[in-house]
C-alpha cells in the first residue's frame, strides 16, 4: 500500500536585501560635470584641429585629467545600509560593517573611525562651514523668538499667528530654513544607523579597503605618456 506523497515543506525565502541610502555631494556633481565638459570640448578641439604634436599632448592630457575630475568630483559616494556602511573615495572603496565603526566624527572634515584605529575621509560628505554658520545664526533666531512668545515668522504667537486667518497667511511661504547644516543632519542620520547597529547580529564581518585601479590607472598612463612627449620635445 502506497502512502500519497506530501508536499515537502516551502523551503525559507532568502533575506530580502538591504537597500542602500545613498549621499552625494549635489554641487560636487554639477561642478564635475561643467569641468568635464570643458576638458572634452577643448581637448577635443585641440585633438582634432591641432597640429603637430599638439594632438598627442591634448590626449595625453584628457587621459590625465578626465579620470582626476571624475574621481574627486563624480566617483565620491556614501552607501548605507543596515548591515554596513561604504564609502567611495576618489581613489578608494572602504566598506566597513557597523560592528567594526567606532565613531564618526565631524570637524573640518567627516570622517569615519574604524576600530581598528584607522581614518577614512567621507569625501561624498564636505563640510560646510558657511552652511554651518547659517544654520547657527536660524538656530539663535528661533531659540531668541521662542523666549519672546513669538512665531518663526516674527509674529505674536495665538490663533491669529498660526490660524487659517490673515496671520497665517502673512507666515505662509515664509521659510526659516533648517536650524542644522545638511551634511551635519547626514552625519546625525548615520550616527542613529550606527547606534542602532552597531552591536547588532551579522554586521561584525571584517573590514575592507578595496584600491581603485580603474581611475589611478588611467591617470598615471596618461601622465607617463605626457611627460614623455615634453622629455621628448
Amino acid at each position: 500500500m502506497t502512502t500519497p506523497d506530501r508536499p515537502s515543506p516551502a523551503s525559507p525565502s532568502p533575506a530580502p536585501v538591504a537597500r542602500d541610502r545613498v549621499y552625494r555631494s549635489p554641487m560636487a556633481l554639477v561642478g564635475g560635470a561643467l569641468l568635464l565638459a570643458i576638458v572634452l570640448w577643448l581637448g577635443g578641439d585641440a585633438l582634432f584641429n591641432g597640429h603637430g604634436r599638439t594632438p598627442w599632448l591634448a590626449l595625453a592630457g584628457m587621459i590625465l585629467v578626465v579620470p582626476l575630475v571624475t574621481a574627486f568630483t563624480l566617483r565620491p559616494a556614501v552607501f548605507a545600509n543596515e548591515d554596513r556602511l561604504r564609502v567611495r573615495n576618489p581613489f578608494r572603496v572602504i566598506t566597513l560593517p557597523w560592528g567594526e565603526i567606532a565613531a564618526l566624527r565631524s570637524g573640518y572634515s567627516n570622517e569615519v573611525v574604524a576600530r581598528s584605529g584607522a581614518k577614512y575621509q567621507l569625501w561624498a560628505i564636505p563640510v560646510s562651514l558657511r552652511a554651518r554658520k547659517k544654520a547657527a545664526r536660524r538656530q539663535q533666531r528661533a531659540a531668541a523668538d521662542a523666549a519672546r512668545g513669538l512665531t518663526p515668522g516674527g509674529r505674536a504667537g495665538g490663533p491669529a499667528a498660526g490660524g487659517p486667518g490673515l496671520g497665517g497667511l502673512a507666515l505662509r511661504g515664509q521659510d526659516s530654513g533648517p536650524v542644522r547644516a545638511q551634511t551635519d543632519q547626514i552625519m546625525d542620520d548615520l550616527r542613529d544607523l550606527l547606534e542602532r547597529r552597531g552591536e547588532a547580529d551579522g554586521t561584525q564581518e571584517e573590514p575592507r579597503v578595496r584600491w581603485a585601479w580603474e581611475v589611478a590607472a588611467p591617470a598615471v598612463a596618461g601622465a607617463v605618456l605626457l611627460a614623455i612627449l615634453l622629455a621628448v620635445g
